[in-house]
């Protein structure tokens, strides 16, 4: 049995607010977070985190995020979820943000400047008087800015730099070509990516061979032509406009709802049922949700 935890006496005291509704809020949410903090009456579970502790939750908030944002654009009549989604990440950034401060590291207001001064300095076509025709204009120079950045730090200079190997792998693998791209390693156009797609479907059906089903010794190769094949779609997304990642969260939902009618149309049991069967159901389904 754990030892209770005594309810603090000492009220929340509100802090003098600016007057500006955007900066009341932050105001407020980070003196709420320093109560947390705080070694006399502050909570023992924010004051065991740190950043590290923090990393997990940090994800999970941002995906939150993402789905509210895209459950709102399915239902526009639906509840908005995404005030409250930013706000639980924005507690989690505050939160690191002041765990770092106690530890003797940047506070939030270095990290704000930090970034307040990365924007104007990536942005010289509207803080200063670089000339630019159109966005990918001001991709390029974007991208030749972080460049000469991390050589003054004696950092990876390479086009491909600063892609967070922990990204999920299709949205990495859009990224990772997105930089390529605007390196100047690019077709023409789209389809030339479009036929790089038909191009490793091809291989990867030579690996797979003649047979029904591969065996053992051909894993490996069916591996690395199956992974050249989901490459060549991200960079085909690339080219198209089109978030790899962001479609393929669509063809899984599509393929739930999908699935849960015809579970419903066959009354929950596919064990017994036939291919024909399920075929048809899954076409029914698709009429009937799409």
């Amino acid at each position: 049995m754990t030892d209770a935890i005594p309810a603090t006496a000492r009220p929340f005291d509100e802090p003098e607010l600016p007057g500006e509704p955007r900066l009341d809020g932050l105001t407020r949410l980070i003196a709420v977070v320093d109560r947390l903090r705080a070694p006399e009456g502050g909570c023992p579970w924010d004051l065991k985190q740190d950043a590290r502790t923090m990393t997990a939750s940090l994800i999970e908030e941002a995906f939150e995020i993402v789905e509210a944002i895209e459950a709102r654009d399915l239902a526009s009549d639906a509840h908005d979820e995404v005030p409250g989604e930013l706000g639980d990440l924005m507690m989690n950034l505050v939160l690191i943000a002041r765990c770092e401060q106690d530890a003797g590291r940047a506070h939030l207001g270095d990290a704000a400047n930090a970034v307040a001064d990365k924007l104007i300095r990536r942005h010289p076509h509207v803080f200063g008087t670089t000339a630019v025709d159109g966005v990918d204009d001001i991709l390029v120079n974007w991208e030749a800015i972080k460049k000469e950045e991390r050589a003054e730090r004696d950092a990876d200079t390479s086009a491909l730099a600063g892609v967070p190997s922990a990204l999920p792998a299709l949205q990495r693998a859009a990224r990772l070509s997105g930089k390529a791209i605007s390196a100047g390693f690019r077709w023409h156009d789209s389809r030339g990516a479009l036929d790089k797609i038909t191009e490793e479907l091809a291989e990867l059906k030579e690996a797979f061979g003649e047979g029904a089903e591969p065996d053992k010794s051909q894993r490996a190769e069916l591996e690395a032509e199956l992974g050249d094949l989901l490459m060549a779609t991200a960079i085909f997304g690339r080219y198209a406009k089109l978030d790899p990642e962001r479609a393929l969260r669509e063809s899984l939902r599509r393929f739930e709802a999908r699935y849960r009618h015809m579970e419903t149309a066959l009354d929950g049991s596919l064990a017994d049922r036939s291919l024909d069967e399920m075929m048809a159901a899954w076409e029914a389904a698709k009429l009937a949700l799409d």
